[in-house]
């Protein structure tokens, strides 16, 4: 039996495979990497044989993390697993990780539409089979964004762009037309972690660019809900520095709701000196309680400033341009009832 781990590994015939490319949940993040996951052919093929014999996901945790119910939580491990087990139950799939990726663009895709059923019943067995476990996924397919295209910033990760003063369809900047274009989920990846080898939001990703993500939320009344928020999913196997007080990460990523920015939790972690026996703090969203913010009656701006530098720096090894933002119950287990996000503010 051949275990295949690399994208560079091959089945040979005669020979039964367990496919486990691309499976590596210590690098997922929360909401983007398991809509690859569910949507994708395991080795891209529609069934198993005796050749094809299915596959493994792996939680390699080469940095230490810490108590053991985060490494359930962090990897997402239980809401990946039920996403490979039906796909590996019912075989079929629409890709290998290699079209849509990990982005959900319209609600008439029949690979949303696919996605949006399973999660309605991951979700039923997050209520009732694994109740009282950790489980830290919530429903993402009414979550709704324009995104613009990628303004350059020349290096310049502060640099204010139009999106900044008012939200519009499109943008003319020094004489060139910047559009936005939609994307559905909590978690958007802009360039994935693997690079180009897993397609995301932008088909070719550049350096030193900025973007920015924007919805309006309606809520039927004021109220207090927590936030989950990151713009660097931590991998589990990485000896990444934590983001420096006051700061987001490392790419100078901020949020604002109704027009007033949303500071960063204090991270936990604050060494500066990499160690895989320094044990990962609450740089990920999950592994802290939400932030406590306010959202008034009606629609609500919920702004997000995206920029990157290079895409390998010193602090990070493996820069992930991406976002997670999703209102959450205050304890973290549920969304919030009754929410409406829409960038057109639309109610239905």
């Amino acid at each position: 039996m051949t275990h295949l781990w690399s994208y560079r590994g091959k089945a040979q015939e005669g020979i039964p495979v367990i496919d486990s490319r691309f499976h590596y949940l210590n690098h997922f993040d929360t909401f983007g990497d398991i809509i690859g996951l569910y949507n994708s052919r395991i080795y891209n093929k529609e069934q198993g044989s005796d050749d094809m014999a299915g596959a493994i996901v792996a939680v390699w945790n080469d940095r230490l993390v810490a108590p053991e119910r985060n490494i359930i939580l962090e990897n997402n491990f239980y809401p990946n697993v039920l996403a490979l087990a039906e796909r590996a139950w019912r075989g079929g799939g629409t890709e290998y990780f290699d079209k849509n990726g990990t982005i959900l663009r319209s609600e008439e895709q029949p690979e949303f539409k696919a996605f949006a059923d399973f999660e309605k019943r991951m979700l039923w067995h997050k209520e009732h089979t694994f109740k009282g476990y950790p489980f830290a996924y919530v429903k993402q397919t009414n979550v709704k964004w324009n995104i613009t295209e990628a303004f350059p910033n020349e290096g310049d990760l502060t640099k204010v762009f139009p999106p900044e003063q008012e939200l519009k369809d499109s943008y003319l900047y020094e004489g060139k037309e910047y559009k936005v274009s939609s994307a559905i989920g909590a978690g958007i990846y802009l360039r994935h972690v693997w690079g180009k080898i897993i397609p995301t939001f932008y088909e070719d990703p550049q350096e030193n660019h900025t973007a920015y993500a924007y919805t309006y939320v309606y809520s039927p009344k004021d109220q207090e809900v927590g936030l989950w928020a990151e713009f660097q999913n931590y991998g589990r196997s990485e000896n990444d520095l934590p983001p420096l007080p006051g700061k987001w990460d490392y790419k100078e990523s901020c949020i604002w709701i109704n027009d007033q920015e949303i500071l960063p939790p204090v991270w936990s972690a604050t060494h500066r000196v990499k160690s895989a026996e320094i044990a990962l703090g609450n740089e990920n969203c999950v592994a802290r309680p939400p932030l406590k913010v306010s959202l008034n009656k009606g629609w609500n701006k919920v702004l997000l400033k995206l920029p990157v530098g290079k895409f390998k720096m010193e602090e990070v090894r493996l820069v992930k341009w991406m976002f997670t933002t999703v209102f959450v119950t205050l304890d973290g287990e549920d969304a919030v009832k009754g929410l409406v996000y829409s960038p057109e503010r639309k109610i239905q």
